[in-house]
């Protein structure tokens, strides 16, 4: 038994939903051999992922979205492979309760955590978007890398998306050098640009605490920024805007695509490769993948649809493990998904269902252990 699912949102990590099945599997079926290996799509939960897959932890203090420090995790492999999640550094985790700053929140942490992932000998970047409390473009995050973004006075802008509206001149030139000899991968599951009614700003602003004033503003502002980054670098920075994954995390991939010239891809695809899931599911006879909400959102690129994918194509069984079903059994199928066991089955109240997630997981795991195991 291969178990590869992503966290439980507020309730367990993947870790942990890896341990909670494995232990309802063994209740029917004892010494049954089970391999667990977390996943996660890029979003947050990757560097946990990563961790739980034998990379080292690294911690480093940095500058959170409203500039005061935070301790912000990487994780790296013994291949050079660092694997940076935005949301450690910028993410709407360290706003406290109730209070946003869509304006001038910045990424500059994250460039920050970038840096410290070179020092720490990466050669090759994973740089996992989501869960973000900016939308100032990525000019924090390549600021903290060298770049310069300055006024018509020649002073620096500000920090956050708004100020971007002042923004004069761009210079690049400054960026780290040793950017020039690493990969750097953007891993996403959204394919907005950056601007526009489908880009960062509109889509994900009033996530971030944006009116409907602040989305305007902000969409203006980084499209003046993309005019100026274009003045900067040419024409390649007016091609980064429109291209798939520029408006995540608040424009972040629009700064990772034109100033650290990362390549995007599906976030969950990216994971599985750096987690080494392939040797994984040639030991396997039978996939459990899961998430906490088994939703139209999963079949857009979330983890539990890329492992039933994988799974699909090598010709194993897979079945699914969630709190909430929100999906048909022909959608279901269609993903790959033979079966979903989810919790709100049998525990209906939404708040006991998270309290009491992992027994419940547990008793779901016997009932897929029954039906898959034991005939």
């Amino acid at each position: 038994m291969l178990i590869a699912a992503d966290k439980f949102k507020g309730s367990l990590t993947a870790a942990e939903v890896a341990g909670h099945v494995a232990a309802g599997l063994r209740r029917v079926v004892p010494g049954l051999s089970v391999e667990a290996l977390p996943v996660a799509d890029g979003g947050d939960g990757t560097v946990a992922a990563a961790l739980a897959a034998g990379f080292v932890r690294h911690r480093a203090k940095v500058t959170g979205p409203l500039g005061d420090p935070v301790t912000a995790t990487f994780a790296l492999s013994d291949r050079g492979t660092a694997v940076v999640e935005m949301a450690e550094a910028s993410g709407l985790r360290h706003l406290p309760e109730g209070v946003f700053a869509p304006m001038t929140a910045t990424t500059y942490g994250t460039g920050e955590l970038l840096r410290a992932a070179l020092d720490a000998g990466a050669t090759s970047v994973v740089l996992g978007v989501g869960g973000s409390a900016t939308t100032d473009g990525g000019a924090g995050m390549l600021a903290a890398l060298g770049a310069r973004f300055l006024d018509a006075s020649g002073e620096p802008v500000a920090p956050g998306g708004g100020p971007l509206a002042a923004l004069a001149t761009a210079d690049l030139s400054g960026l780290d050098p040793r950017l020039a000899r690493t990969d750097v991968v953007l891993a996403g599951d959204v394919d907005n640009p950056l601007t526009g009614p489908k880009g960062a700003a509109a889509v994900y602003g009033p996530q971030k605490g944006a009116s409907a004033a602040d989305v305007a503003a902000l969409d203006t502002a980084l499209a003046h920024y993309a005019e100026v980054m274009e003045a900067a670098v040419g024409p390649k920075a007016a091609g980064c805007a429109m291209a798939p994954g520029a408006g995540a995390a608040g424009g972040v991939g629009y700064g990772a695509l034109v100033g650290l010239d990362a390549a995007f891809r599906p976030g969950i695809e990216v994971m599985l490769e750096v987690l080494s899931f392939a040797p994984a599911l040639a030991r396997a006879t039978l996939v459990v993948t899961g998430e906490g909400s088994l939703d139209e959102q999963t079949l857009h690129g979330k983890a539990p649809a890329g492992v039933a994918a994988a799974a699909r194509a090598a010709g194993l069984e897979v079945a699914a493990v969630c709190g909430r079903l929100a999906l048909p059994p022909q959608a279901l199928e269609r993903a790959g998904i033979r079966r979903a066991y989810a919790l709100t089955d049998l525990e209906p109240d939404p708040a006991r269902c998270m309290a009491q997630a992992g027994p419940l997981l547990e008793r779901a795991a016997e009932s897929l252990a029954r039906d898959f195991l034991t005939h």
